[in-house]
């Protein structure tokens, strides 16, 4: 099996490399993705809010980490569409389960931000 050539990359350089896709996969999914402009929108209004908000500095935390997660959970949910995608796009109904449980690990994930800020602020 051959593995990647960036793979074998250490030190400076594979940090280097590492943060390069990372930004390459925040602005293909910022471009390509509705849900995930959506939501980075969400965080842009929600984060500065909690600061805002009356709540202890551990509140603050969950409030802003709750919201962080939710990207973290759609970045994830957008890769496994593409990979499911890329594999075929005929309708198929574990492709339908794989994308149907990552649409439900977003929703859980938003149902999360509810839940903690409602908890942090009715503290």
């Amino acid at each position: 099996m051959t593995e990647s050539p960036y793979k074998g990359k250490t030190g400076l350089r594979r940090i280097l490399n590492a943060f390069g896709y990372s930004l390459a996969g925040l602005r293909a999914a910022y471009t390509c993705e509705d849900a995930f402009r959506q939501e980075v929108w969400l965080a842009v209004v929600l984060i500065p809010l909690a600061f805002w908000l009356p709540a202890s500095g551990v509140g603050h935390a969950l409030m802003v980490g709750s919201v962080l997660l939710v990207l973290i959970v759609e970045l994830l949910n957008s890769a496994i569409e593409a990979a499911v995608d890329r594999v075929s796009l005929e309708n198929h109904r574990l492709a339908k389960r794989a994308k149907d449980i990552g649409s439900a690990a977003v929703f859980i994930a938003l149902g999360n931000v509810v839940l903690v800020w409602a908890c942090v602020l009715l503290d």
